[in-house]
C-alpha cells in the first residue's frame, strides 16, 4: 500500500521524506527539486513487537510496513501541463492516499511559490488541480455513457453517478467528500480519480512553534477545514524530525525528553497514515520470530492466513487467538490456555487488531 507526499514546492515535502526514510532525498529550496518520486518504504512503530519479544526471545522482529513516494510539488496549473504537472498527477494516480504536506511557518529564508504563507490558498490549489485532473476523466467517461445510457439501461446508474461527480467538481467540492452507496463505490474506484484519495494534512511547523503548535493560528485554519471534510490532522516540525530520525534509539528518547514530548511527530504520522489506508496488524509470536502482519480492516481469518502463505489460506482449519495483553499478563501461552484464554475461531471470524495467531491448516 502506498501513500503519496504532496503539497505545493518549498513546504517540506522532501525534508519530511528524508525524515521519514532516514534517506537523502534532495530538498533544494527551489521548485521542481524532485522531478521523479523518491520511494521509501517505513516502519510502523509497534511496542507490541518489544513486549512480546521479551516474553519469547525470538530471534528476529519484522514490524509491519508501508510505502511512501515523494511526489514533487504541484504548481497552479499543472492539471493542464504547468511546472510538468501532468507527470505529477500521474504520480499520484498510483497511490492509495495522500500526505498533504502545508506549511504552516513564516522563514524569510525560505522561498512561497505562491509569494505568501497562506495554508488554506495552497490546499485549494491543490485540492483544484486534482479536481481539474478529474474533471477530464469524469467528462470523457461521461461523453461515452451518455450514448449508452440511451440504449441499455444498465448504464443509466452509471450516468447519474457521473453527473453527480460533475456537479461535485462544478462546486469545487472533493470527490472524497461526497457519500457513496458500495454499488457506487464499486463504480467510481474503477476511475481511479484524484480528488477522492483520503487525505491526511500534514501541518509543517517552524521549531518555535514545536511545543505550543496546536496554537499555531496557520494550523488552527488547516485543522478547521480538514474538521469539515473529515480529514485528520498531524503538526510536526519536518526540520527537528529530520535531526530527530538521525539519533539512535537511546538519544532519541533524551532528545524527545528535553522537548517535553512522548514520541516524535513521524511515529504519530506513520500511524495515521496506516490508519488512513484502513490497515490494521495481527501478529504472530514465536521462538524464530515476532512480527506484524498488515491486513485491511475487517478481513476474516482465512484470508489473514494467506497473508502468511497461500497453503494456509486454501487448507485452513482455525485460528488459535489471543489478545497479545491476555498474552503478556498470562507471561505465555500456556498459561493463557491454563485460563481459557486462547480462542478457536473459525472461517467467518474477523481478525482484530492486535490479535496474537496461530493458525492450524492442512494441504
Amino acid at each position: 500500500m502506498k501513500l503519496g507526499i504532496v503539497g505545493l514546492p518549498n513546504v517540506g515535502k522532501s525534508t519530511l521524506f528524508n525524515a521519514l526514510t532516514a534517506a537523502k532525498a534532495e530538498a533544494e529550496n527551489y521548485p521542481f527539486c524532485t522531478i521523479e518520486p523518491n520511494v521509501g518504504i517505513v516502519s510502523v512503530p509497534d511496542k507490541r513487537l518489544e513486549m512480546l519479544a521479551e516474553l519469547v526471545n525470538p530471534e528476529k522482529i519484522t514490524p509491519a510496513t508501508i510505502e511512501f513516494f515523494d511526489i514533487a510539488g504541484l504548481v497552479k496549473g499543472a492539471s493542464k501541463g504547468e511546472g510538468l504537472g501532468n507527470k505529477f498527477l500521474a504520480h499520484i494516480r498510483e497511490v492509495q492516499a495522500i500526505i498533504h504536506v502545508v506549511r504552516c511557518f513564516e522563514d524569510p529564508n525560505v522561498t512561497h511559490v505562491e509569494g505568501k504563507i497562506s495554508p488554506l490558498d495552497d490546499i485549494e490549489i491543490i485540492n483544484l488541480e486534482l479536481m481539474l485532473s478529474d474533471l477530464e476523466i469524469i467528462e470523457n467517461r461521461l461523453h461515452r455513457v451518455e450514448k449508452l445510457a440511451k440504449g441499455d439501461k444498465t448504464y443509466k446508474k452509471e450516468f447519474d453517478l457521473l453527473n453527480r461527480l460533475k456537479d461535485s467538481i462544478d462546486k469545487d467540492i472533493p470527490l472524497r467528500n461526497l457519500d457513496y452507496t458500495s454499488e457506487e463505490m464499486e463504480l467510481v474506484r474503477d476511475f481511479n480519480l484524484l480528488s477522492l484519495k483520503p487525505v491526511l494534512y500534514v501541518c509543517n511547523i517552524s521549531e518555535d512553534d514545536l511545543i505550543n503548535g496546536e496554537d499555531n493560528e496557520y494550523v488552527q485554519l488547516v485543522k478547521e477545514y480538514a474538521n469539515k471534510e473529515g480529514s485528520q490532522v498531524i503538526v510536526i516540525s519536518g526540520k527537528i524530525e529530520s535531526e530527530i530520525a538521525l539519533l539512535d534509539k537511546d538519544e532519541k528518547e533524551v532528545f524527545l525528553s528535553e522537548l517535553g514530548l512522548k514520541e516524535s511527530g513521524l511515529d504519530r504520522l506513520i500511524r495515521a497514515s496506516y490508519d488512513l489506508l484502513g490497515l490494521m496488524s495481527f501478529l504472530t509470536a514465536g521462538p524464530k520470530e515476532v512480527r506484524a502482519w498488515t491486513i485491511k480492516k475487517e478481513t476474516k481469518a482465512p484470508r489473514a492466513a494467506g497473508k502468511i502463505h497461500s497453503d494456509m489460506e486454501k487448507g485452513f482449519i482455525r485460528a488459535e487467538v489471543i489478545n497479545y495483553r491476555d498474552l503478556l499478563e498470562c507471561g505465555g501461552s500456556a498459561k493463557a490456555k491454563e485460563k481459557g484464554l486462547v480462542r478457536l475461531e473459525g472461517k467467518d471470524y474477523i481478525m482484530q487488531d492486535g490479535d496474537v495467531v496461530l493458525f492450524r491448516f492442512n494441504v
